[in-house]
């Protein structure tokens, strides 16, 4: 008893963590998942090195170089992490193999050795005189009979034995052949982990000599950058502009429909009473002509009470932006998405997030975004990442064409565009193409940011892509 009430607390405890482990186990991606994992960053790594390509062909480096090459760097970090989960694995699937191979042998011996006993024994008994003799011997009719069925068990037991033998030998055959190739697959995958190792050397030493020839440009690295914050100002105020004028041109109309509400409201309420009257003035002189000689009381006539229109439900209206049910279904759709809108680009790579992003190989420099820029190449396709509307497309200097999509209350910003497929009023789905990125001296590649505003509020977008 005193053994067991000391057992008890460790059992609690193991109790306690059992949940916690159970979870680390189902967060480990499966198979399937590493190799989808790794087919996707092979694609965008594809593309940091095509953007890349792009922004070297500008006469002297830049930030934007540098984003690409660390871009790059951090892509094929991500793929050396997945080959060592994907190694990870293939031992795993080595060390069954392993394990069923040594199990296959045992097997194999011991059916062997079985077999060997049986053939012993049939040879002792191998004439057809001993087997007659053996059934013939028996002291009655059915146990001569069951000596008959037993030799013929026997025999069949015999040759299921063999089967089972060459089956046996058959599965280790496959498995060792699986060893071997679970070997090699892990060979192969060791060496991919190593040359990946090496190019990510190469790419480092390639960043080095890219900061060292930056930081030697970096009081007109900083002047660009101020440049860049005075144009995203500019950016920010056209924006709000635009949705305060939707927010306003909203609130009118709210308040036109209001107010068309209460004339016909008063109206109707003219007119019943008009009813109403007309009924009183009836009654009056059909008393005055009837019951004046008999002396006998008016019936009574009620004038029946307005219908009262039906109570209507509440609906959830957070402001003028979600007036109509329409608009609050997109909102409450657009924000059940959040952390899984796509990209607005085909192919690409993110450069740069939103928020301030301070250069980790200059200390002087600090960029800050109001949305996430994507570098795609020059002139392709940009995306809407959400069904919605076309509420304004229009320029600003130094940022090109901004095209802004209503989602209910909720408002995405595409900047950077150079070539317009849409126009105010179109009604988008999601995927749905509507420009073309633009590309200026500074980074020869397209470069497009994504802003999210809700109403006008800037939102944190780093949250809404999916990653």
């Amino acid at each position: 008893m005193v053994q067991l009430k000391k057992f008890i607390p460790v059992l609690l405890l193991a109790l306690a963590l059992m949940p916690a482990v159970l979870k680390a186990q189902n967060n480990q991606p499966s198979r399937e998942e590493l190799e989808q994992r790794k087919r996707e960053l092979q694609k965008e790594m594809d593309a940091a090195q095509a953007m890349l390509n792009e922004t070297k062909k500008s006469s002297k480096e830049s930030l934007a170089q540098l984003r690409a090459i660390r871009a790059k760097i951090d892509l094929r970090s991500r793929m050396i992490r997945n080959i060592n989960d994907e190694i990870k694995f293939i031992n795993s699937d080595i060390n069954a193999a392993h394990r069923d191979v040594k199990t296959l042998e045992r097997d194999l011996d011991t059916l062997k050795q079985q077999y060997a006993q049986l053939i012993v024994s049939a040879y002792k008994n191998r004439s057809s005189y001993t087997m007659l003799n053996f059934i013939f011997s028996a002291d009655s009719f059915n146990e001569a009979i069951k000596r008959y069925q037993y030799l013929k068990q026997y025999r069949e037991f015999r040759s299921r034995q063999a089967s089972n033998i060459l089956e046996t030998q058959e599965q280790l055959r496959l498995k060792v052949k699986n060893l071997e190739e679970q070997r090699q697959k892990r060979s192969a995958t060791l060496k991919t982990e190593q040359e990946q190792r090496e190019i990510i050397e190469k790419d480092r030493k390639e960043k080095d000599e890219v900061v060292t020839k930056l930081k030697g440009r970096e009081k007109e690295l900083l002047a660009d950058i101020n440049q860049k914050k005075k144009d995203q100002k500019k950016v920010q105020d056209a924006i709000r502009a635009v949705i305060r004028k939707e927010i306003e041109d909203a609130r009118r109309k709210a308040a036109a429909e209001e107010l068309a509400r209460k004339k016909a409201a008063e109206a109707e309420r003219k007119r019943r009473e008009e009813e109403r009257k007309r009924a009183l003035a009836a009654n009056e002189a059909a008393r005055a002509n009837n019951n004046t000689a008999a002396n006998v009381p008016p019936p009574v006539v009620e004038t029946p009470a307005p219908a009262e229109s039906p109570a209507e439900k509440p609906s959830r209206v957070l402001n003028v932006l979600e007036a109509t049910p329409e608009a609050v279904a997109l909102s409450d759709n657009f924000e059940a998405n959040k952390g899984k809108l796509p990209w607005p680009i085909e192919s690409g790579i993110i450069l740069s997030f939103f928020g301030k992003q301070k250069n980790a190989d200059m200390e002087r420099i600090t960029e800050e975004n109001d949305g996430i820029r994507f570098g795609t190449r020059r002139g392709g396709n940009v995306k809407a990442v959400f069904e919605g509307e076309i509420r304004r497309v229009f320029t600003v200097p130094g940022a090109g064409y901004v095209v802004m999509i209503r989602h209910g209350q909720f408002f995405t910003n595409y900047i950077g565009l150079q070539n317009i497929n849409v126009k105010s009023g179109d009604k988008v789905r999601t995927g749905q193409v509507i420009g073309t990125a633009r590309s200026n001296e500074d980074e020869s590649a397209g470069v497009v940011e994504l802003q999210i505003y809700k109403g006008t509020a800037l939102q944190n977008t780093n949250g809404w892509i999916k990653r």
